[in-house]
C-alpha cells in the first residue's frame, strides 16, 4: 500500500507544490485569524502575551513587537498558538512553580489568574473569529461579484428515482421544502443533500398551481469535478439549463451581510446535521477528512481562480471554529466547559482533575487526527 500511496503522489507530479502554496495560505489565513482572535481579546484584557506563533516546532523566523511578544512562522504548518504569560506550553498549560512566584503586579497580567468571565472572553474570541473571518470573505465576494442563482426548475426526472415515484415532471419548479421558501437549485441541494432518509414536503409550481409532493431522499455516493466522492441525499432529478432561470443580482453591502451570515450558518447547520448522522449511523464517517484532504481540496479549488479558493477558506475557517467549540478538554470548548465549572462552582477544578481532563482530550484530539488521516489515504489511493 506504501507503493501506490506513493505511485499517486507521484502522478500528482508538479501538482505537490501546486497543492502546498494553496493549503498553506488557506490553512495559515484561518490559524491566523483564530489566533488573532485570542490575542486581541487577551491584550484587551491587559493579559501579557510572550508568543503569537503560526505553526508549531522549531521557529524560521519571527520578530519581537514593542510589547514583548514574538511573532514567529514555526516549521509545521498545522496550527498555531499564543502563549500567554503563566503559561507553561503552548497548549496553555499553567507553569506552576513560575505561577507561585508571581507577586500581585505580575498576577495582574498572567491569563491564569484573569476573573472567569475574562479568561472565557479570550478563548471564545478565536472561534467568534473564524466565524467573523468567514463572513466578511461571503460579504466581499458577494459584493464585488453579487449573487448568481439559478432557478430550482426540474429539467428532468430520472427513471425509477424517488422524485419520479413522488410525482415530479419536467418544467416544476421548487418553491419550498417544509414551509422553507427555496429561492435557487442550489439551495434546494443543500437541504436535500443533508436529508438523506428524511421525508420531506416538498411544494413545486405547477401550469401556474402550487402542488406538495412527498419525497424521501436516498443516500448515494457522488463523484464531484475533482474525482471525490461524497455520500449525500439525492431525488434524481436535474436542474434546467435554460437562460431565463438564470439569474444575476447586485447585492447591496448590508444584504451581503445578511446573505453572508446565512452562508455561514448553512455550513455550521450541514457540518452538525452530517456528524449527528454519523453519530445515528445514517452517514459514513469515511467523509471526515483531515490535513491531506484538505491539501487536497486547495490544490483543486485553486485551479479555478483565487476567489473559489477564498471561499474555500472561508468554509474552512467555520469548520475549525465549530471544532474548537466541541467541549472537549485541549480545544477551546474543552477549556469553556471547565471555566462554567469554575463558575457554577465558584472555585476551579483541582490541578488533578484538569490533567486528566486535558490527557483526555489529548488522545481524543489524537485519535481523530489518525482517523482523519487514514481516511485521507484511502481517499488519495482510491481515487
Amino acid at each position: 500500500m506504501g507503493s501506490y500511496f506513493l505511485s499517486h503522489l507521484h502522478a500528482l507530479g508538479g501538482g505537490v507544490v501546486g497543492y502546498l502554496i494553496p493549503f498553506l495560505f488557506v490553512l495559515s489565513l484561518v490559524v491566523f485569524f483564530h489566533e488573532l482572535g485570542h490575542f486581541l481579546i487577551a491584550r484587551w484584557c491587559g493579559v501579557r502575551i510572550l508568543v503569537f506563533s503560526i505553526g508549531f516546532g522549531p521557529e524560521i523566523v519571527g520578530f519581537n513587537d514593542r510589547y514583548g511578544t514574538r511573532w514567529k512562522i514555526s516549521l509545521i504548518p498545522l496550527g498555531g498558538f499564543v502563549k500567554f504569560f503563566g503559561d507553561e506550553n503552548a497548549a496553555s498549560a499553567p507553569d506552576t512553580a513560575r505561577l507561585a512566584s508571581m507577586d500581585s503586579r505580575e498576577r495582574a497580567h498572567s491569563f491564569i489568574f484573569q476573573p472567569v468571565i475574562k479568561r472565557a472572553a479570550i478563548v471564545v474570541a478565536g472561534p467568534l473569529a473564524n466565524f467573523l473571518l468567514a463572513i466578511v470573505i461571503f460579504a466581499g465576494v458577494f459584493m464585488l461579484y453579487g449573487k448568481q442563482t439559478m432557478s430550482a426548475r426540474v429539467d428532468a426526472v430520472q427513471p425509477d428515482s424517488v422524485a419520479a415515484a413522488a410525482g415530479f415532471k419536467a418544467g416544476d419548479l421548487v418553491v419550498a421544502i417544509d414551509g422553507r421558501a427555496i429561492d435557487s437549485f442550489a439551495e434546494m441541494q443543500r437541504v436535500v443533500s443533508s436529508s438523506a432518509g428524511e421525508t420531506l414536503d416538498i411544494t413545486v409550481e405547477r401550469d401556474g398551481k402550487q402542488l406538495v409532493l412527498s419525497a424521501t431522499p436516498t443516500l448515494k455516493e457522488v463523484k464531484d469535478n475533482f474525482g471525490n466522492t461524497q455520500r449525500i441525499g439525492i431525488l434524481g432529478i436535474s436542474r434546467s439549463m435554460a437562460p431565463e432561470d438564470l439569474k444575476m443580482h447586485s447585492v447591496a453591502p448590508l444584504q451581503a451581510i445578511l446573505l453572508s451570515v446565512e452562508e455561514t450558518w448553512s455550513v455550521v447547520d450541514r457540518t452538525m446535521r452530517y456528524l449527528g448522522g454519523v453519530i445515528a449511523g445514517r452517514e459514513a464517517a469515511n467523509q471526515l477528512g483531515g490535513p491531506i484532504r484538505i491539501a487536497q481540496m486547495s490544490g483543486q479549488v485553486a485551479t479555478f481562480g483565487f476567489v473559489p479558493l477564498i471561499q474555500l477558506a472561508a468554509v474552512l475557517s467555520v469548520s475549525i471554529g465549530l471544532l474548537n467549540l466541541f467541549p472537549i478538554p485541549l480545544l477551546d470548548g474543552g477549556h469553556l466547559l471547565f471555566y462554567l465549572i469554575e463558575g457554577i462552582r465558584g472555585r476551579p477544578l483541582s490541578e488533578r482533575a484538569q490533567e486528566v481532563g486535558f490527557r483526555i482530550g489529548l488522545a481524543i484530539v489524537l485519535m481523530l487526527m489518525i482517523f482523519a488521516t487514514f481516511n485521507d489515504i484511502i481517499h488519495l489511493t482510491t481515487s
